[in-house]
């Protein structure tokens, strides 16, 4: 069973970087997803595409993989902006605006 290394993504809800700058280490699907007759729901015997592990660090997490003899895959993160503005939300109110504030 192989088990992918990455750094998530930030959610499109999100414009902070938090949940962020943890490694996550999570198995691939092992068997496919069957269908049941009765309810409709989807579901799978296999119970380690249900587990994601966190480190801290990448080392960490391909350390934790290598002892435990698992063939792994490191995705590595595409390099993120800074969303900072530079005054932030406070110069909405600011008494030193240039023209006066409007909705």
């Amino acid at each position: 069973m192989r088990a992918r290394i990455y750094q998530p993504a930030r959610s499109a809800m999100q414009s902070g970087m938090a949940k962020t700058r943890q490694w996550v280490l999570e198995f691939d699907q092992g068997e496919a997803r069957a269908l049941d007759p009765l309810m409709g729901w989807t579901g799978s015997s296999d119970t380690q595409s249900q587990v994601r592990l966190r480190f801290e660090t990448r080392a960490e997490a391909e350390a934790y993989a290598t002892a435990k003899g698992l063939a792994y895959d490191v995705m590595d993160p595409k390099p993120r902006q800074q969303n900072i503005r530079p005054r932030g939300y406070g110069e909405n109110f600011a008494t030193d605006r240039r023209a006066p504030w409007t909705h």
